[in-house]
Formats: structure tokens, sequence, C-alpha cells
């Protein structure tokens, strides 16, 4: 048989028979005189197992190892990965499904798709046309993404709530074209820093290497003068968070 016939005899493609040489899933046949490879009954069955297994949804790893010699992993252990893969995902779509029926529950607000714990911490605060303010509800918009979301939002309700925020957000956009150096710094990082909760800072998992990543991305929001501000806040938070009692 040539590539095309036993593409078509199997099911797949002439480009997935290539493309599973090219990575050594499937043994390339060594070519004739004519320069034609000619596949055997024996790749034909092969090339049928490997269709079956990716159809369950194994990776091209997991295939490889599933065909592997004594040296290969059990089948019947890589389909237990792959059905106990599957219940999280369907863990996952039904959460996302509950967050969905709360959305449609109540009256569809510019805020949606936001949780309904963010928009009811949101709705809480008070109105204000300050930039800082609103560039701080976009940022806890990526708490959603998270499953300590609820309890940080819980806990930000009286923060979000205090009149004297409004004042220091006013403070910040004032620094808003100005320098790293500026002097009115220290003394706004001091006390934003010191309006936060230590509630707040006991419900904010530890992310380790992403928190390093996700400070710079922060920060790299700002213009400098309010970048610094920033640096300074989410430094005396870390020092206090790591401070508490385990």
């Amino acid at each position: 048989m040539r590539i095309g016939e036993i593409a078509a005899l199997v099911g797949v493609t002439s480009r997935a028979v290539r493309h599973y040489h090219h990575i050594g899933l499937l043994p390339e046949p060594k070519r004739q005189a004519n320069g034609y490879r000619a596949y055997s009954l024996r790749d034909a069955v092969l090339l049928a197992r490997i269709r079956r297994l990716t159809e369950l949804g194994l990776g091209l790893d997991e295939v490889r190892d599933v065909l592997a010699n004594d040296a290969g992993r059990e089948l019947a252990e890589v389909l237990g990965e792959l059905d106990a893969d599957l219940a999280r995902q369907e863990r996952e779509i039904q959460e996302r499904r509950r967050v969905l029926a709360g959305l449609l529950d109540g009256p569809l607000t510019p805020d949606a798709p936001l949780s309904p714990a963010l928009v009811e911490l949101l709705t809480a605060a008070p109105a204000t046309a300050s930039p800082a303010a609103a560039k701080d509800r976009e940022h806890l918009s990526l708490l959603d993404t998270t499953a300590a979301g609820d309890a940080v939002y819980g806990a930000l309700r009286p923060l979000a709530e205090d009149p004297a925020v409004l004042a220091l957000y006013e403070r910040l956009d004032e620094l808003d074209g100005a320098a790293a150096d500026d002097p009115r710094i220290a003394a706004l990082a001091d006390d934003m820093a010191a309006a936060v909760p230590d509630e707040v800072l006991a419900a904010i998992p530890d992310k380790g290497a992403v928190a390093t990543g996700l400070e710079q991305a922060l920060l790299a929001d700002y213009p400098p003068a309010q970048a610094e501000v920033v640096r300074r806040v989410m430094r005396q938070l870390t020092v206090r968070m790591h401070q508490r009692p385990s």
C-alpha cells in the first residue's frame, strides 16, 4: 500500500501519517526502487491503533507510551489518568455553569461576566471618576480566575465602603506624570499599605514565582511615580504577610 491508500484505509490523512513518521510514532517503511513507500498490513494495524487512542483523548506522547514495549505504560493506567482528567474538567465546567447561572438569575450589568461576588463588591464601592480606582477595578477582575477570589472580595468589603479610600486614589491620581523620586511617594505608600486590613492579606494565597511575574506586569501598567507607590505598598504588604502567625 502507498501512503494515500493506508491513510484512506484507516481513516486519517496522509499528512497525519507523515507527522507520525516525523515524530517517530509510526515507523517509516523503506522506499522501493520506484521511490514510493510500501506499507504493510502490520503498519495499517498500528496506524489504526494510533487513531483509536487519539480519539480516546490521549496525547501523542501518551500514545507513544502505550505503544512502547515492556518499558511502556499499561493502557489501563493511561486511560485511568485520562478518566481522572476528564472528571476534573467536568467539575470545572459545572462550577463555571454555576457562576453563569448566578449571572443569568440577576440583572446583567456592564460588569458582567464578572463573578457575583466581585459585582457585589464593586456595587458597594462609592462612585468615583478616579483613573487609579478604575485601574484597581480592572486588576480585581484577575482574581475571578482563582479560587481565592470570593474570600478576597469579602475581606475587601469594609475597605471598598470606606470613603477615605477615595482620598488615597485621588492622591495616587495626582502622581500621574510625576517622577519616580517624587517626595509624595513615601507617605502615600505608607498610608495605602496601612489601609489594607490583615483579613485581606490572610485571604491572599502565596503564589510564589507566579506572584513575581504578576508584580512585574502590575508595575508596568503604571507610570513611574505611581509604579513606585505600588511597589512600596506591595513590599510592605509582603512583609506583613510573612509576619502573620502560621
